[in-house]
């Protein structure tokens, strides 16, 4: 270590040190025979164990249709994270231990004799706080949320008054699939337990980078001072995927770009770049900002979606030299379907902070590459010195975030290139997460996991954040209401997205900066 490493480890600053104490519990998995349990859930919770993160007690126990014993799952689960762990061979003394604590009831969702005796194995565990902490996550179709709520409460496993312990609810997303069906969702879950004991879990908070963001903007001075409509002339905020929609046709069918993206993963980007700084890193003030930007976006009348809105749906075309279907050819997708594959949108935040910026928004299936990224790109220099003799040439200064792949830092901006002559060209200044740090990055899943157990809500999604970011999804969709795709809608799988999503920026003189495969 030479003297700067030295200084830099001394300038660490160790905020886990006050994160909430995780108490023993029992996590309860709906849907434990599901393609999450396998590939997430379970490799996550094994990996915290593993690490030292888990509480000193704690059981696991999964609940599904399928007849299985307690060792029959365990089997299964020890294949699943052969096959999904972030570190393989799986350690056999870890999964001993782990294992030794995971428990199988067989029920139907409907079942009220399943849940009964759900709580008799509950309640054969040794400690009262295995008995009494409880965290139910519900990996399940989201139409049986509520059904799950009401027969737990009916069976005494979870209730809104749970005395000196606590039970908690995880519920994964999609949290309706309009305004009005999230509004009854949320009723129906708080019938049965008050709202501070409902999780909505979005995995992409769950990234490392995703959380950096706040990091970033304020415990840095330098930067916090240019996030304003003085300095920035807009921002864009790409998530781009390189698949298809693969087997997912029947769900995509139900909710397309929009509602499986925009409405969740793209709102809660936008939020955390654009929200103010909160009175305090507790989950309530920093989930407060969060809904005041999301109130602050400019809902979108129906006339003017055609203008700030463009949706786009792929083609057949080739994606990194695999040939890729078209939608409509897709397993499950009508023929004709109208369903956006692709969405990207133009949006206002009227408060005193953004007041005039265009934020930029775009998702995608079957694009060239995979990556999510915020690029912040600052308003051009005065028309005199460099910028008169350059004229358009002389680029504009950037900030990106790449939340992923390549997670990192870039700050673009122009230099001199080097010789007897004067010449300007961008230059970039990259921090790289892998380079700096060289540690693992955690699974989204372990951190939220964690957290849930904790009690800490901070990077879980409040109601009224659900509902702001519905109302301002469902005026996009009631401007699409009856119209049928447009050939300039449709756009071959492999490139950008369709003419009309260039077309949204080049009316205001802007241009999309596509995602680089950065190394």
């Amino acid at each position: 270590m030479n003297g700067n490493d030295d200084m830099d480890e001394l300038m660490t600053c160790r905020l886990d040190r006050v994160r909430r104490a995780v108490e023993p519990c029992t996590l309860v998995i709906f849907g434990a025979s599901g393609d999450l349990t396998a590939r997430k859930l379970i490799p996550a919770l094994y990996h915290l164990f593993k690490d030292g993160q888990m509480p000193a007690d704690f059981r696991i126990v999964g609940f599904a249709r399928r007849e299985k014993t307690d060792a029959s799952w365990r089997a299964e689960l020890r294949a699943a994270l052969e096959q999904f762990s972030r570190s393989r061979p799986v350690d056999a003394g870890a999964w001993e231990g782990f294992a030794a604590r995971v428990h199988y009831c067989q029920g139907d969702i409907g079942d009220a004799a399943a849940y009964r005796k759900l709580a008799a194995l509950v309640a054969g565990f040794p400690s009262p706080a295995l008995q009494h902490n409880r965290l139910f996550y519900l990996a399940t179709l989201p139409s049986q949320f509520s059904q799950v709520a009401e027969q737990l409460h009916g069976a005494g496993l979870l209730t809104r008054a749970p005395g000196d312990h606590w039970q908690r609810l995880v519920i994964e997303k999609p949290f309706g699939h309009d305004l009005a069906s999230a509004r009854a969702l949320n009723h129906e879950l708080t019938r049965f337990a008050h709202e501070q004991q409902i999780f909505r879990i979005d995995h992409y908070l769950g990234k490392e980078t995703v959380q950096n963001i706040l990091t970033f903007r304020f415990s840095n001075a330098i930067f916090e001072r240019l996030w304003h409509r003085d300095a920035v002339d807009h921002i864009q905020i790409t998530v781009s995927e390189k698949l298809g929609v693969g087997g997912r046709g029947g769900y995509y069918e139900e909710a397309g770009a929009l509602r499986d993206m925009v409405q969740n993963h793209l709102m809660q980007v936008l939020a955390l770049v654009c929200m103010e700084p909160p009175v305090s890193l507790e989950a309530e003030p920093i989930r407060d900002e969060k809904v005041k930007l999301l109130s602050a976006v400019r809902r979108y009348a129906p006339e003017a979606v055609a203008r700030l809105v463009a949706r786009g749906q792929y083609t057949a075309g080739t994606v990194a030299g695999e040939a890729r279907p078209a939608y409509r050819t897709e397993e499950r997708v009508r023929p004709d379907s109208n369903v956006e594959t692709f969405v990207a949108l133009k949006l206002f935040v009227d408060n005193w902070r953004w007041a005039g910026v265009p934020v930029y928004l775009r998702t995608g299936k079957a694009l060239p590459l995979t990556a999510s990224e915020v690029r912040v790109q600052f308003k051009p220099t005065p028309n005199v010195l460099f910028a008169a003799q350059c004229g358009p040439r002389l680029d504009a200064n950037s900030l990106t975030l790449r939340l992923q792949p390549n997670e990192g830092i870039t700050l673009r901006f122009n230099g001199k290139v080097p010789g007897v002559g004067y010449g300007l060209r961008p230059v970039r200044m990259h921090f790289s997460y892998d380079a700096e740090f060289g540690a693992y990055t955690p699974e989204a899943y372990e951190r939220l996991l964690l957290d849930a157990m904790a009690g800490d809500a901070t990077l879980f999604i409040r109601r009224d954040e659900v509902e702001q970011s519905w109302e301002i999804v469902d005026s996009i969709r009631a401007g699409w209401a009856g119209r049928a795709l447009t050939e300039r809608e449709f756009y071959a799988a492999g490139t950008w997205g369709p003419s009309a999503a260039n077309e949204l920026l080049a009316s205001a003189g802007h241009a999309w900066r596509e995602p680089q495969p950065l190394k």
